[in-house]
């Protein structure tokens, strides 16, 4: 066996593994629920605890939550479009950390982001180089679905499945087997709800959210449900959701946030920003401390439109600003 298992305790054992319930269960153990102090050693024999193991394993791939962590992602510089080296040659984000990509429209911001969805190994038209905790990734994360690097929120989400909000959360954590499904899918909603700032059902069907509804739901459920340890976002300003608070998730369930943006807002927020020019980075920024303190400025006007944006919303005149 890889793992130790005989002297778990059943408890530790549905805590640590969910699914294992449900083997129990298969194997004429169902009461074992009932026994949360008991040891395996003492239930089952060597070769059973062999089958358990096996089924462990088994379920944390088909799952993508083995625990392989990602805690840092490096991109080697490359080549600009005109062939000549990348100014910036390493650039290492880490857990927790938002990574702001800006530069003119066209000069390769979705070419970067494309390069880290694909784990690149020299074989993009860049030139660059991904890592995975300071080491060539092998190819289970590029070609295996289970151990997918990245989940990507782009400026244009539409659903077409006809479920309710509900029951699309429901049926994306019981895809997973995850713990407390029925929390985690509250939670969701609680936080997507806080984001959009247009408010919607448990029951809503998800073809009716507006885009910035859908975007609102889709940064919860990744936050919570997604096993991708970075999340790619792609031009969110006009989604008409609270980006600090989607920034705020995200960090705090310790995904590596890349963000390509406009805004300078955004830009602000983040750790630092890379800047981008005729398909190369060539700078990393650091905001300065004259920087965030104009963050706070930026934001007390962003709220003014905000506020703008919502009387012309209820039909009201905009004679007095």
């Amino acid at each position: 066996m890889s793992r130790d298992l005989q002297s778990l305790s059943v408890e530790f054992c549905i805590n640590k593994w969910p699914f294992t319930e449900q083997f129990f269960a298969d194997n004429g153990h169902a009461e074992l629920s009932d026994r949360p102090e008991a040891q395996l050693g003492e239930v089952f024999d060597a070769g059973m605890l062999t089958e358990l193991d096996g089924f462990i394993s088994l379920m944390e791939e088909f799952l993508g939550t083995s625990e392989e962590k990602v805690s840092e992602l490096t991109i080697l510089g490359g080549r600009a479009k005109d062939g000549s080296d990348e100014k910036v040659r390493k650039l290492t984000v880490r857990s927790g950390e938002v990574v702001c990509i800006v530069g003119p429209t066209g000069s390769g911001k979705s070419r970067l982001l494309a390069d880290i969805e694909w784990v690149a190994r020299g074989d993009t038209p860049t030139g660059r180089h991904v890592l995975i905790n300071g080491e060539v990734p092998g190819d289970k994360w590029r070609f295996n679905s289970e151990y997918k690097l990245v989940a990507q929120l782009s400026q244009n989400m539409n659903f077409v499945m006809d479920l309710t909000v509900e029951e699309f959360l429901k049926l994306h954590a019981e895809s997973r087997l995850v713990p407390d499904a029925e929390e985690k899918t509250k939670r969701i909603w609680s936080w997507a709800n806080e984001l959009a700032g247009e408010s919607f059902a448990f029951d809503t069907p998800v073809t009716s959210l507006s885009g910035g509804q859908s975007r609102a739901l889709m940064i919860a459920d990744t936050a919570v449900l997604s096993s991708s340890p970075v999340v790619l976002i792609d031009e969110i300003e006009n989604a008409g959701i609270d980006r600090q608070q989607a920034l705020d998730i995200l960090i705090q369930e310790e995904k590596i946030v890349l963000m390509a943006t406009h805004d300078p807002i955004l830009a602000l927020m983040g750790d630092r920003r890379v800047i981008i020019n005729q398909g190369a980075m060539v700078d990393v920024i650091e905001p300065s401390e004259k920087e965030r303190e104009n963050l706070h400025e930026l934001r007390a006007i962003d709220a003014r439109m905000m506020k703008l944006r919502h009387r012309l919303r209820m039909g009201e005149r905009l004679d007095q600003v």
